[in-house]
């Protein structure tokens, strides 16, 4: 029930502050599920940042990448990404910000599982 929580919070922010551009243009759409090393939580959290503001920065292709973690247990991270394409997403694969956040986050990293998605609603407000 957590999981699903924290994914309905993510499609809703989501729809808060993304713009009309997420609605109509959304291809693809993945959810990455981590568990991060305790110890290294902190450290995480600034290298997901960074990339995150980077990629959605400088990828036109980049439409959404929200990061959030379980309340309870905050060591279980789910990224919401949202592409335009899979052209799109393989470009973010080889961008060197991407590249530089996983080298950077290799080590904190304990499991990770890629969710691909069919968007069924991605409503969104303009700003």
């Amino acid at each position: 029930m957590k999981v699903k929580q924290v994914l309905l919070g993510a499609a809703i922010l989501a729809s808060s502050v993304s713009g009309p551009a997420v609605a109509q243009q959304a291809q693809y759409v993945q959810i990455a599920e981590l568990e991060i090393d305790p110890a290294q939580l902190e450290s995480y959290k600034a290298a997901v940042s960074e990339h995150a503001e980077t990629a959605i920065r400088v990828e036109p292709g980049v439409l959404v990448l929200f990061a959030v973690s379980e309340k309870e247990n905050p060591t279980h991270v789910r990224v919401f990404e949202v592409y335009r394409d899979i052209d799109a997403y393989k470009a973010h694969l080889e961008a060197p910000h991407f590249k530089k956040y996983k080298a950077t986050v290799e080590s904190m990293v304990k499991s990770l599982k890629l969710v691909l998605t069919t968007p069924i609603s991605l409503a969104a407000k303009s700003q």
